[in-house]
């Protein structure tokens, strides 16, 4: 037992000292006592809440009787709460906040995704392969971002290992050796019993440098008659350094997976951003095409009504002899048109108001209540007064300072920039220094084996003994050193390192061929504007003038100046005016979001909290109109 007692003392110390080691903090709650906890936690599997499927509390809020009653805030609102897309991106700032750890602890980098989703599409665009509405329709480029921020693989100077680290060995041997001499032992058969442990701590810095400090102790017994301490322990301490001066040398070198790390996360942060304005876009366009789909549903209600009154109208009239019956199949043709007109608006608004429930619940449309319930929007579409005048320049200008993929590409390419630091550090020569320090020690007692043997009482004693001397730096060791290796040719060093500035100025180009980019889209947007607003103006112009067209020609028909065909002519030419007013209103409102897009303005123009959008929970209060338009 008295033997064990220096590997027991050993074992202790390890320990006491082991919940000294820097852990990161857990989700993991842990009974065990406060003195392990920390130290454990590290070895146990961090907790990750599960995937919340559940839908706000606003959505059935908004139910009355069987009807969603939606306004364009709450369908912001619920985009924000309940939208798969948003919530998929939500986990990217989580990712690279991993990343980060990962990267404090001189991991290398798994990237993080950029990809941004398009947003779910009306009805007629998934028709027509295009966003309805025409002018300023669509939202072009949403789902594309250069920003990659992802570094699967490194070149450069290896980072190292910035994690500490504590270190414990045992062994127990036991030898029997023959001897063809007896004289210098004494024996023919020598025999061994030792028992050795180790600990120690190990880290490397930012800075290069990797110190390691360890403790060691051996015990020893033999049946060597002619040894002076038998048994006997022996130990050392020692400190090795090793400091890089050339390659691999500096914090700017061994850190740069950190700052990258960093750079990552505000990356993430934009592609969350870039994804909230590109859903809450989608949701926009949806919501005012379902108003429009409703709008043209009214349209061609009327003009079926318009249809069957000139069919009732000439049915009467031939039934008293004053009209042909051949007037009553013409009627009659117009009224089945009209049906089919109708049959395919309503199918068409049932299905946007399918694309709209399944974009604003985490659920889709599985839950019966939302499934049955129709939508009635309660925002109508308005054309603005006056349009605001604002310059062309002003706008550019807006849309840089504003757009956030433009503000991932500047971060990617100052991530190269960092990138490349490993790279040029790889090019030098490796130059380190080496120092090492040991304090040594042994005692033990008089070999029993030879009675009467003279041994020098500084090294009699046992465990505390060593350590004494240990402490006391009796026998102490040093050294210092340096390693030099020069590579000849060095290619595969030169290669990475052109070849990242090769990626740099590609990363360059990119960056300008974006802002030009943003220079169209705005420009095209305003256009696009302007182009809507006048469009509008000319079909609800044209709208009016049908119907005093149409107005004039039943007259006429009434007095018998007119024929059957030019008065369903005129109907079929109002219900088109009509449907060109309600699509160029849509292509308007579309414009007009495709104006906020391109500049950056959606959140701003929403009234969107960035950090309710990470919660995932808006503290609006939704208000149901007492009278809905």
């Amino acid at each position: 037992m008295a033997r064990l007692r220096p590997f027991v003392a050993q074992l202790c110390v390890f320990l006491v000292l082991a919940p000294c080691v820097t852990a990161q903090d857990a989700r993991v709650d842990l009974t065990e006592p406060k003195i392990f906890k920390h130290f454990l936690r590290n070895f146990q599997t961090r907790y990750i809440p599960p995937v919340n499927l559940s839908n706000s509390s606003r959505l059935d809020s908004l139910i009355r009787a069987g009807k969603i009653y939606l306004s364009l805030q709450d369908a912001v609102a619920l985009a924000l709460e309940n939208n798969l897309d948003i919530e998929l991106s939500r986990y990217g700032p989580e990712i690279a906040g991993v990343d980060l750890m990962r990267a404090r602890a001189g991991g290398l980098l798994r990237g993080i995704s950029s990809q941004v989703q398009q947003g779910a599409q009306s009805v007629q665009s998934q028709v027509t392969g295009g966003a309805t509405g025409g002018a300023g329709g669509g939202n072009s480029g949403a789902s594309s971002s250069n920003a990659s921020g992802t570094i699967i693989t490194q070149t450069g100077v290896t980072i190292p290992n910035l994690d500490p680290g504590l270190f414990y060995s045992w062994n127990a041997n036991h030898r029997s050796s023959p001897q063809s001499n007896s004289v210098t032992v004494g024996t023919n058969a020598l025999q061994f019993d030792t028992q050795g442990s180790s600990f120690g701590y190990q880290q490397s810095f930012l800075t290069g440098t990797q110190v390691q400090m360890g403790f060691n102790y051996s015990a020893f017994r033999s049946n060597n008659r002619l040894s002076d301490l038998n048994p006997s322990g022996s130990g050392n301490l020692s400190l090795n350094f090793t400091q890089p001066l050339l390659r691999g040398f500096g914090m700017a070198i061994n850190n740069r997976n950190i700052r990258i790390a960093k750079n990552d996360l505000r990356v993430s942060d934009l592609v969350f951003e870039q994804q909230v304005i590109t859903t809450v876009s989608a949701i926009i366009n949806l919501y005012w095409d379902l108003v429009s789909f409703n709008e043209d549903l009214k349209v061609r209600k009327q003009a079926l009504a318009l249809a069957e009154k000139l069919y009732n109208d000439n049915k009467k009239q031939v039934e008293i002899g004053t009209l042909a019956p051949i007037e009553i199949v013409r009627a009659e043709a117009e009224v089945a048109s009209r049906q089919q007109d109708l049959l395919v608006s309503e199918t068409s608004l049932l299905q946007q108001e399918t694309i709209i429930k399944n974009a604003l619940s985490r659920t889709g449309t599985s839950s019966p209540a939302v499934s049955e319930a129709r939508i009635v929007p309660t925002d109508l579409l308005r054309l603005e007064t006056t349009e605001p005048v604002q310059p062309l320049q002003d706008l550019i200008e807006l849309a840089m300072d504003s757009r956030p993929e433009l503000k991932q590409t500047q971060i990617n390419i100052e991530n190269s920039k960092i990138g490349m630091l490993g790279n040029k550090s790889q090019l030098l020569p490796q130059l380190d220094v080496t120092g090492s320090f040991q304090n040594n020690a042994l005692a033990g007692s008089a070999n029993f084996l030879r009675p009467g043997a003279s041994v020098d009482p500084f090294f009699i004693g046992g465990f505390g003994q060593a350590l004494s001397q240990i402490f006391r730096r009796n026998f102490p060791d040093y050294g210092v050193g340096f390693n030099l290796t020069v590579p000849l040719r060095n290619r595969t060093a030169t290669a990475d390192y052109i070849r990242e500035s090769l990626s740099l100025r590609q990363n360059e180009i990119r960056q300008r061929q974006q802002i030009n980019q943003i220079r169209v889209d705005v420009q095209n947007a305003l256009i696009g504007v302007s182009q809507a607003r006048a469009r509008y103006l000319t079909a609800q112009k044209n709208r009016v003038l049908q119907e005093q067209t149409l107005d004039a020609e039943q007259k006429k028909y009434a007095l018998g100046a007119s024929t059957i065909f030019f008065v369903i002519q005129a109907q079929r030419d109002l219900a088109t005016a009509q449907s060109q007013e309600v699509s160029a209103m849509a292509s308007y409102s579309r414009a007009k979001v495709q104006m906020e897009f391109v500049t950056g303005q959606t959140l701003k123009a929403n009234s969107i909290n960035i950090d309710e959008a990470k919660k995932g929970k808006v503290d609006r209060v939704s208000v149901i109109p007492a009278s809905v338009p």
